[in-house]
């Protein structure tokens, strides 16, 4: 039975309770990435209040940077400077892995700018924007390479793998995962009898793909994050390699980001998703994780839905 990742947050599980779409192909996730350490507990209880015998991924936020402390949205726009302080990012050594000319994606690849200057004395960071918007709260900010000089666990991993052993959670997620020697970091917090979900997700993780493999039950292909790494343009042949890979090794794949992203807003899919998802789940995917699709999007319960009967169709044909 192929398995479907969906994300509680705003939508489903506030807005749309778990009992209106819960079938056995569902694991719950949360992600470590937003809420307080109290917020995400009190997630773990409402996903069990509402259904008992759920299934549970805690996914953690891993050594990604993200802004932080931005209280209002950044405006910003193409060919224009704006700056960020150092404590408006969640590593406050951030500064100090940035050169003159570093391009930065930011938000999933939605904006880029280049590093223009780095002012000690000031605290502060200041950009060239390639790119118009609003950068908001808790975005993530991506410097290719930059993973090799952080650690792998930040503070706030180390306490949800805490909280992941109290409540006997299913799985746990690891982000930003570079080598086997991650994987056995995190062993010796995580207790046994939890099943790792390796994400692979930078230049390194593909790299070391093999050693990884032989340590983790699962992978998790997170197709946005390892854009901004290696190019967008690559992730199909990336994406192909990988999943050869992980099933000559007999390990079990999920792919992430964006399969449905149409129906964060309209209760439909374009053709062209449905056409993705299929022909991806053929290729032997254990399973698909919905992120903003579910968490904040307004159609979650039709999300679920579209999924399961395109597993429907595939799994009766194998029969």
């Amino acid at each position: 039975m192929k398995r479907i990742i969906a994300t509680v947050g705003p939508s489903l599980l506030n807005d749309i309770p778990l009992t209106e779409v819960h079938n056995p192909r569902n694991i719950y996730r949360i992600n470590g990435a937003h809420g307080s350490i109290d917020d995400i507990e009190n997630y773990i209880c409402e996903i069990r209040t509402q259904v008992s015998d759920s299934e549970i991924l805690m996914d953690l936020p891993g050594n990604k940077v993200r802004t932080a402390n931005v209280d209002k949205a950044i405006a910003i726009k193409t060919g224009e400077f704006f700056e960020l302080g150092f404590h408006q990012t969640n590593y406050p050594d951030f500064y100090s892995l940035l050169n003159k000319g570093n391009v930065v994606w930011a938000n999933d690849s939605t904006f880029e700018f280049t590093v223009d200057s780095i002012d000690i004395k000031q605290k502060v960071i200041r950009f060239l924007s390639k790119s118009t918007g609003y950068l908001e709260n808790n975005k993530g900010l991506h410097v290719r390479g930059i993973h090799d000089d952080m650690p792998f666990l930040f503070q706030k991993d180390e306490e949800l793998i805490e909280l992941a052993n109290k409540h006997k959670l299913n799985y746990v997620g690891l982000s930003f995962v570079r080598n086997e020697q991650d994987i056995l970091q995190a062993k010796d917090f995580i207790n046994h009898g939890i099943k790792i979900i390796s994400k692979v997700e930078t230049k390194a993780a593909v790299v070391n793909l093999i050693a990884i493999l032989k340590e983790v039950d699962f992978i998790l292909v997170d197709r946005g994050d390892l854009s901004t790494e290696v190019g967008i343009e690559k992730i199909p042949a990336y994406q192909a390699h990988i999943l050869n890979k992980a099933l000559y090794f007999n390990k079990k794949v999920f792919l992430a980001t964006q399969f449905l992203k149409n129906m964060e807003t309209n209760p439909i899919p374009t053709i062209p998703e449905v056409i993705d998802l299929y022909n991806t789940l053929q290729m032997g995917i254990y399973g698909i994780q919905m992120s903003e699709e579910t968490a904040v999007g307004k159609y979650p319960k039709e999300c679920l839905e579209m999924i399961a009967k395109l597993m429907d169709e595939i799994e009766l044909k194998e029969i």
